[in-house]
């Protein structure tokens, strides 16, 4: 059925919610697993403390996303998948969309966050940018329950 599937993860719980899930199917499918991490150099930002409109990402290290993306993969290692970890500066759905081309997905899967009220309908969210940009098939998952 899957081959290749692509999730993504900033460590926050409903993204390693997402992460179980894809490691699951992953596993389930004998498909590789390839999670991504997309950050923002902190030397790129000026923060100018809260109401900033900075998201959470935004102010990552490549240092921080190592060790979220190793924690995930710990994770889904409890399901005996291949995996192979991916960082990529700038925006998460665009590193999401990006990896997902570069090794030929046929699934990306992400959490349902950021998917509801006014701020999601305008700047758009990683969910509903990967649904409009990805080449695959895209599995949003409920992950705020």
């Amino acid at each position: 059925m899957f081959q290749r599937i692509v999730v993504g993860t900033d460590g926050s719980e409903t993204a390693t919610n997402a992460l179980k899930h894809a490691a699951q199917l992953a596993a389930l499918c004998a498909a590789e697993l390839h999670i991504v991490s997309g950050y923002h150099p902190k030397g790129s930002l000026s923060v100018s403390g809260a109401g900033s409109g900075v998201e959470p990402w935004m102010v990552s290290s490549e240092f921080e996303v190592e060790g979220i993306l190793r924690d995930a993969a710990d994770i889904a290692r409890r399901e005996k998948v291949t995996i192979t970890t991916h960082h990529e500066a700038g925006n998460p759905a665009k590193a999401l969309v990006t990896i997902a081309d570069q090794v030929d997905a046929d699934l990306v899967v992400v959490g349902n966050r950021g998917m509801k009220g006014l701020k999601g309908k305008v700047l758009g969210s990683v969910p509903n940018e990967v649904s409009h940009h990805a080449r695959c098939a895209v599995l949003i998952l409920n992950t705020t329950t």
